[in-house]
C-alpha cells in the first residue's frame, strides 16, 4: 500500500504574496485604462495657419481646426461636402462626411474636428461659430435661422455664445 500524504496547508505568506501580486495587476491595469483614456478623450484645437505649420506633429491623431469657409469652395456630392478654409493666409483644404450644420456658410468661421488625411483635412463634425462681432457685420445670416429670435445668434442661447452644432 502506497501512502499518499496531506496536502500542505497554505502558509499565510504564500497568500499574501499572491494578494499583493494581484492588487499589482489590478492597479497597474486601472492606469493603462485611465491614460489611454484620458489619451482619446483630449482633442486638441489649432488654428488652421498653426495646423499646417505642425502638420506632421499633428498626422494621425484626432483634434480640432478652425478657419473661414472661403467663397467658392463649397461643393456637396451626398453625405459628403468639400470646402477650404482658412487662416492668416494659409488655406487648409477640408473633405466633411456628414451633413453640415444649417448656419455652415462661406464667409464663416467654423471649428471642425478630425485628423490630416492624405493631402486634405477629413472632418467628421462641424461647428459654426459666431461671435457678437460676426453677427454685428453679418445680421441676415443668423436672423433667418429657424427658431432664432430677431437679432439672436443660436435658438435658445444669447448672441455671441460662442460655437454651436444643429
Amino acid at each position: 500500500m502506497a501512502l499518499t500524504q496531506a496536502p500542505r496547508p497554505r502558509t499565510r505568506l504564500n497568500t499574501g504574496r499572491r494578494q499583493l501580486v494581484a492588487g499589482i495587476v489590478v492597479a497597474g491595469a486601472l492606469v493603462v485604462l485611465a491614460f489611454m483614456g484620458l489619451g482619446n478623450a483630449t482633442v486638441y484645437f489649432k488654428t488652421a495657419d498653426e495646423a499646417m505649420a505642425q502638420r506632421a506633429q499633428l498626422a494621425g491623431h484626432r483634434f480640432r481646426i478652425e478657419g473661414v469657409v472661403q467663397d467658392g469652395t463649397v461643393h456637396q456630392i451626398g453625405p459628403t461636402v468639400s470646402f477650404v478654409i482658412a487662416n492668416n493666409g494659409v488655406s487648409v483644404p477640408v473633405v466633411h462626411q456628414g451633413d453640415p450644420p444649417q448656419l455652415f456658410k462661406p464667409g464663416l468661421p467654423v471649428v471642425l474636428e478630425g485628423r490630416f488625411q492624405g493631402d486634405h483635412f477629413a472632418s467628421d463634425r462641424i461647428m459654426v461659430k459666431h461671435t457678437e462681432t460676426y453677427i454685428a457685420k453679418h445680421p441676415d445670416r443668423v436672423a433667418g435661422y429657424p427658431g432664432s429670435p430677431p437679432g439672436s445668434g443660436t435658438p435658445g442661447m444669447p448672441a455671441g455664445s460662442g460655437p454651436s452644432t444643429p
